[in-house]
């Protein structure tokens, strides 16, 4: 197997650390990002003990000298899984907390795009594999603000395959069910700082039951690590496969629902 360069955004824990371990493992040269240097630091340990030899740097997307350092480094595939996930209806959740999932999930991800592509498309050849989710094949009540951000990137996605492929690079997605890395309990969690139950127009009912069925991660991880090794990557990666069964079904379920 041919090894491979990696650059992987906020992969210092949960489902990115995990891919990004198992990549280096494999003997591929991987960089990390983590959003904080406390992050960095830590997964520096982390690599350090599991006898892994990686690279890890500061990645904040909303810091623009931070992104330009990123993008200077000598990646063929971009794994764009950096993430924020905001709790609360949709109608109540405050729009600055709307606004920073965005500026997080999508345009720190398109502007660290833009500032790598011109190298890929020099050299036709590399690939980007943007982290969504089963939330951005079907919305997620109560989750609606980052359900909004991974159809954007759906969106986004679908686009760059089309307009890539002619250059000689591919695009791909990873689609995650609900697995338990934690950061599923800290999104269903963020509402708190603001939600108050006696004002809010849409009463939230509890997480709790959604969160306790969470699957084994080590599946997801595999599936990824998989994906980003083929030399005839899938365009979709969705993990269990109960999940890509159902996102089917509610998609066409769509079609036929009523308003």
């Amino acid at each position: 197997m041919a090894k491979k360069t990696f650059l992987i955004t906020g992969a210092t824990s949960g489902l990115g650390a995990g891919t990004a371990l198992a990549l280096a493992k494999a003997g591929h040269h991987v960089t990390v990002t983590g959003e904080t240097w406390q992050q960095v630091r830590e997964f520096r340990d982390v690599a350090e003990k599991a006898k892994t030899k990686l690279t890890v740097i500061k990645l904040d997307l909303l810091d623009d000298i931070d992104i330009a350092h990123a993008a200077q480094v000598d990646a063929d595939v971009i794994v764009l899984n950096a993430g924020l996930q905001e709790s609360g209806a949709i109608v109540d959740i405050p729009l600055e907390r709307m606004r920073e999932s965005f500026e997080i999930n999508v345009f720190g991800h398109l502007q660290l795009i833009q500032a790598i592509a011109p190298r890929l498309v020099a050299q036709k050849k590399g690939m980007f594999v943007w982290l969504s989710s089963i939330a951005g094949l079907q919305p997620v009540p109560f989750l609606g603000a980052y359900s909004a951000t991974k159809h954007a990137i759906e969106g986004i996605a679908g686009a760059m395959k089309l307009e890539l492929a002619p250059l000689g690079i591919k695009v791909a997605t990873i689609a995650p069910g609900v697995f338990g890395t934690g950061f599923n309990d800290t999104g269903a969690e963020s509402m708190h700082q603001w939600h108050d139950p006696k004002t809010a127009l849409v009463p939230v009912p509890p997480m709790g039951p959604l969160l306790a069925h969470q699957a084994d991660p080590q599946e997801m991880i595999d599936a990824i690590v998989d994906t980003l090794t083929s030399s005839k990557p899938p365009y979709r990666t969705m993990r269990p496969e109960a999940t890509a069964k159902a996102a089917k079904a509610a998609q066409a379920e769509q079609w036929v629902a009523k308003a």
